[in-house]
């Protein structure tokens, strides 16, 4: 007879409450078991002792006669000191998928072009003003105002507009 020990279910709906037990690996999870020698709550906070509790002592036996114990009592038994529990290796399991990767190697052409841009722009130097730019320059302001200047004494007419009460204000102030 092959025996297991794990969890099986209790508590109301989404309220969880583990017993650790030994079973019979046939018997369904909240069945029939052989010995209770545990208990889980998930909803007592992590540094919590009544989180897990669990007898060693029977633990132990039931190991020492060739009880298997499922991912998560081994866990456990690991952190209760009872049995060691070898670390598993998955070098996937943290690697992104591949649209996330193509997405990732997208973002990192974008940032090297427009880091490239600025090195780029950074490193050519400025035109410096000769005389002949400084009298073509001084050309063009003369001829045109600069886009939104205003001319001195000229105004707008959203200046004047703004400047002017508003119909009725005197009346409200009055």
């Amino acid at each position: 007879m092959a025996v297991s020990i794990r969890l099986s279910r209790g508590g109301s709906k989404k309220r969880p409450y583990y017993r650790i037990v030994v079973a019979d690996a046939r018997a369904s999870r909240d069945g029939k078991f052989i010995e209770k020698i545990g208990t889980y709550n998930p909803l007592l906070a992590k540094d919590d002792e009544k989180r897990i509790v669990l007898d060693g002592e029977r633990a132990k036996h039931w190991l020492s006669v060739g009880a298997q114990p499922t991912d998560r009592v081994a866990r456990f038994l690991d952190v209760a000191g009872v049995r060691e529990r070898a670390a598993r290796a998955n070098p996937n399991k943290g690697k992104p998928g591949e649209k996330a990767t193509e997405r990732a190697e997208e973002r990192a052409e974008k940032a090297a072009a427009a880091a490239a841009a600025a090195a780029e722009l950074a490193a050519t130097p400025a035109p410096e003003p000769t005389a002949t730019d400084d009298a073509t320059n001084e050309g063009v302001s003369a001829q045109a105002p600069a886009e939104g200047a205003v001319e001195p004494g000229a105004e707008t007419a959203v200046d004047a507009s703004a400047t002017a009460p508003a119909e009725g204000a005197s009346d409200a102030t009055a």
